[in-house]
């Protein structure tokens, strides 16, 4: 464990001096960021001037959601999505081979492989929308309801990279994925919204074949105090399964894969 994590912090050094060499440009993507963080936001403005609640959940606890999502996409974007595209880049052109022949783990490596620092603002925007709109909440949270938040968010991390996981193993079998990054892509942003607005078919897919809903509406539950065992334990159990998927299917590539010379 150790060693893997001297290996991160040597990644994460290479991107901070990286994004050193272009601060002009590091500059205008955190910018960029922040700006369409804010656009997020609109649609709930416009939303809730009319209208007190939506699906049961205010303006304030939607917000928090909001929140959730905007954390989540911002680490999708600053950490999951460059090294894992940039892993199909790797399958497409037959150089993976260079990584796999390094003395670590395959899947670890590629994933941290590239990280655009400059993303994680939406990381600390999101967290501030939650700060924000939690202090606009009656009553004062308490710290079971912070704790039980944070840990399943760290199974909606944990679903999400397993997720993504899964698409990148699809390179293997189809080396051009674009219209499937644009399509998860596409798909998550579903996420931005509670549970309960999707109806149906949606409520379904979203709940149960894409978990999106264990992503960011369980933990806002779990910060509203109104999170069940039931949430709970569906959210570890489908971490847990996502993880363990991703991983058998990752390893079920590797088997398979060819290399530059097959």
């Amino acid at each position: 464990m150790r060693r893997y994590l001297e290996l991160l912090g040597v990644q994460l050094k290479a991107a901070l001096l990286l994004s050193m060499q272009y601060r002009l440009d590091f500059f205008i993507q955190v910018v960029l960021a922040l700006f369409w963080s804010a656009t997020a936001l609109v649609p709930l403005y416009v939303l809730f001037s009319v209208r007190k609640g939506v699906a049961g959940w205010s303006a304030d606890e939607m917000l928090i959601v909001v929140g959730f999502f905007t954390l989540l996409k911002g680490v999708l974007s600053a950490a999951i999505q460059p090294s894992l595209t940039n892993a199909v880049e790797h399958i497409r052109k037959g150089t993976l081979d260079f990584l796999l022949l390094k003395p670590a783990d395959s899947q670890f490596m590629i994933s941290t492989a590239k990280f655009e620092l400059a993303q994680l603002a939406d990381v600390w925007t999101g967290l501030g929308i939650v700060a924000w709109a939690a202090a606009r909440l009656p009553g004062a949270l308490s710290w079971r309801e912070l704790l039980l938040a944070a840990a399943m968010l760290l199974c909606a991390l944990a679903i999400l990279y397993g997720m993504w996981i899964l698409v990148v193993s699809l390179a293997f079998r189809f080396v051009k994925l674009d219209n499937m990054n644009y399509l998860f892509v596409s798909l998550f942003e579903a996420a931005r919204w509670p549970s309960s607005v999707f109806r149906g078919a949606l409520a379904l897919l979203f709940t149960f074949v894409i978990p999106l809903a264990l992503l960011t509406t369980y933990p806002a539950l779990a910060l509203l105090g109104r999170a069940t065992l039931r949430h709970v334990g569906t959210t570890i159990a489908v971490a847990a399964a996502v993880l363990a998927l991703a991983r058998f299917v990752w390893l079920l590539s590797i088997r398979n894969y060819t290399g530059a010379g097959g």
